[in-house]
């Protein structure tokens, strides 16, 4: 089988961004014109390094988080719960 006939991983498109959060407690920016995007990746594991690299930079603000979205999870709900097979098919 050549490499053009093999089936290439399927994109799970995540966002990595950061910002300064006015208190501990809630996920209120305190300016949103100073946001952080770091980037967005083809997968969790991609995402995961650039989120705990970004987070391990600002480790010193206890005001600063960094945050992964799920951008699949918006652009293909269906793509959040997994296949009917792997759920059981338990009917009531």
């Amino acid at each position: 089988m050549s490499a053009s006939s093999e089936a290439a991983p399927r994109q799970l498109l995540h966002l990595v961004f950061g910002g300064e959060l006015e208190s501990l407690h809630e996920t209120q920016f305190r300016d949103l014109d100073k946001l952080d995007i770091i980037g967005i990746y083809p997968n969790y594991a991609e995402a995961y390094k650039a989120w705990k690299a970004a987070a391990q930079r600002t480790v010193d603000n206890a005001h600063m988080r960094y945050f992964i979205v799920h951008m699949h999870r918006l652009l293909d709900p269906s793509t959040t719960a997994p296949p009917a097979a792997a759920r059981g098919s338990a009917k009531t």
